[in-house]
């Protein structure tokens, strides 16, 4: 049975696009996780000690030794 070589051209391409969004994506979603990988299956204890960093460190990711929450900033 002949290969349709015309057809390699059109999937090769599509596989590649999607190759190509997949890697900008990944790379966008951990950009704006402090280049981390995401979460997944959080308890209640995780979300809580997300909202403590949060408050902490003015990020979701960020930590600190400092007990004290910081001052809101003027700006």
């Amino acid at each position: 049975m002949p290969v349709p070589w015309e057809a390699l051209i059109p999937t090769v391409l599509l596989v590649s696009m999607f190759g190509v969004t997949g890697t900008l994506a990944n790379i966008s979603f951990r950009a704006q996780n402090q280049w981390k990988p995401p979460r997944y299956g959080l308890e209640s204890w995780d979300e809580m000690m997300i909202a403590r960093d949060n408050k902490l460190t003015g990020h979701n990711r960020g930590q600190t030794s400092d007990p004290v929450i910081p001052p809101p900033s003027s700006s």
